[in-house]
């Protein structure tokens, strides 16, 4: 469940899928608000009477209501309420990360990896073009070459779950395979827990929406795992690059000025005044610190700046690309200049019926010539505007930003003339957050099937995205059932040739 900017206090008392508590003794605890007994169904809705349905029946602009226990359901409110319960990572360091996932993976021989030594059915129809940096690329990514001083290459990545997305995706972005019914939690989540939000923003944004279907029918990654529901990611669930962009239920509706939510807002307060019992409890005053927090943010002028694309020329604009990727690595670079933690940006939102990088050839897939004519580009443009807008501004040095994938592609192209999936090898980016840049670290073999130097497994990946966030890896975390769970796996450590 990917939480929204609206304060949906009350759920049905059916609704059992609440999230594991971390226990009560550990250091990092943030408990849950309490639930609403069986049966409560009593609420007070504070807002106008228009309606307007989701598709679980849920009022999507049922926001400010409030109730006995059943204000305290999930969304924002719990939350906010989990970050005050933890006293741990509420500091003033600029660490950030923007995680990039080219979901459908790459083929890396066409792209971070050419062989222009091997057979043509192996190095694809691409010329390979010299760059600013130790290594080569094909010539679909122009840009690309002309900063890559400033970004460096792991060319040895591999992962050893199934060859199918949604496995993939769990692995590139937590770390681990799920295994045994446990969802682990996205890195952004685990930055989340241990170093909270910096300001009324949220410390973790996926743009411009979670991913969809992968065929796999497996949980994707990009959500709190047994951290909770609490520290599942705030999705924007909208395209930045249209003319009439704005973030769903961030702000209040046209049809409830601020006048009727301060009115409603001391309403609340007077009902509350008469609770006394209740609010004697710890849970009563986390409440009414995140009630707070989460108005502050309704009504925040940083938060509406941040997400306000209009603020930016159109010049800066049209150099990362009006479209959709583009103007959400706009928006990234934004949200971590107002203080965003971990921004994720998934490059597209399924792989099937539309053009992505999953290049099988024909459809409703991707062929090498679409992600020539149109993937690249789009990439290649908004990936450069970015690490040089955040070098510009001086944000690089304390931001990583890392381009992950699923897997990469089976060296010999397919009779359909495209290339299937192939998690034995693959090749990430790393720029920014300490890296050095024009690296190639690790190799492929001769035809970049399997690593020849330095293998990378995805565990690795995540150790260095929390190593520049300075996280200690050695951390724990509250797991499953209670128990003390590593931040990495025993012995797992960071790419340390990205970094010395």
């Amino acid at each position: 469940m990917t939480w929204r900017v609206q304060l949906q206090w009350s759920r049905s008392s059916k609704d059992d899928s609440r999230p594991s508590d971390p226990p009560t003794d550990r250091p990092h605890n943030r408990s849950s608000a309490l639930d609403p007994a069986p049966g409560t169904a009593a609420m007070l809705n504070l807002t106008s009477r228009a309606k307007t349905h989701t598709c679980n029946g849920t009022t999507r602009r049922d926001f400010l209501q409030v109730g006995t226990l059943g204000m305290l359901g999930f969304g924002l409110p719990q939350l906010l309420a989990a970050e005050a319960a933890g006293a741990a990572g509420k500091n003033t360091d600029r660490k950030s990360c923007i995680m990039i996932f080219n979901l459908g993976a790459p083929s890396q021989m066409d792209t971070f990896d050419p062989k222009p030594n091997a057979p043509v059915e192996v190095r694809g129809p691409f010329k390979t073009i010299a760059t600013r940096g130790d290594f080569e690329l094909t010539e679909i990514l122009p840009k690309h070459a002309e900063i890559a001083d400033m970004f460096s290459i792991v060319r040895s990545c591999y992962h050893t779950a199934a060859a199918v997305h949604d496995a993939g995706w769990q692995m590139l972005q937590t770390g681990r395979q799920f295994t045994g019914g446990v969802n682990y939690p996205h890195a952004g989540a685990v930055v989340e827990y241990l170093q909270g939000r910096r300001t009324d923003l949220p410390a973790h944004v996926v743009l411009p929406q979670t991913m969809g279907r992968g065929g796999g029918n497996l949980p994707n990654g990009q959500a709190g795992g047994f951290l909770g529901k609490a520290y599942d990611p705030f999705a924007l669930m909208a395209d930045p690059s249209q003319p009439n962009f704005k973030v769903p239920d961030l702000l209040p509706p046209s049809s409830l000025p601020d006048v009727r939510i301060d009115r409603r807002r001391r309403m609340r307060d007077s009902i509350e005044s008469h609770m006394a019992r209740f609010e004697s409890t710890e849970s009563a005053k986390l409440f009414d610190a995140n009630f707070e927090a989460a108005y502050r943010m309704m009504n925040s002028p940083e938060a509406r700046m941040a997400f306000d694309l209009s603020k930016e020329p159109t010049s800066v604009r049209e150099r990362y690309g009006m479209n959709r990727f583009g103007q959400c690595c706009l928006l990234a670079r934004r949200l971590i200049e107002a203080g965003v933690r971990f921004v994720t940006i998934n490059t597209f939102l399924t792989v099937f019926n539309e053009v992505t990088w999953d290049i099988h050839g024909s459809k409703p897939f991707t062929t090498i010539e679409g992600m020539k004519n149109i993937v690249a580009p789009m990439y290649d443009q908004a990936y450069s505007a970015l690490i040089t807008d955040l070098h510009d501004r001086g944000l690089l040095d304390d931001t990583m930003v890392c381009g992950l994938a699923e897997f990469g592609r089976t060296p010999k192209v397919n009779p359909a003339g495209g290339r299937d999936h192939w998690p034995q090898c693959f090749s990430c980016t790393f720029a920014g957050g300490g890296v050095v840049g024009g690296r190639a670290v690790g190799k492929s073999d001769p035809v970049g099937g399997v690593p020849a130097d330095r293998p990378t497994n995805p565990g690795e990946i995540i150790a260095t995205i929390f190593k520049a966030m300075d996280l200690d890896l050695h951390a724990e975390l509250p797991g499953p059932g209670g128990r003390p769970f590593p931040l990495v796996d025993f012995g797992v450590r960071e790419i340390k040739e990205l970094f010395a």
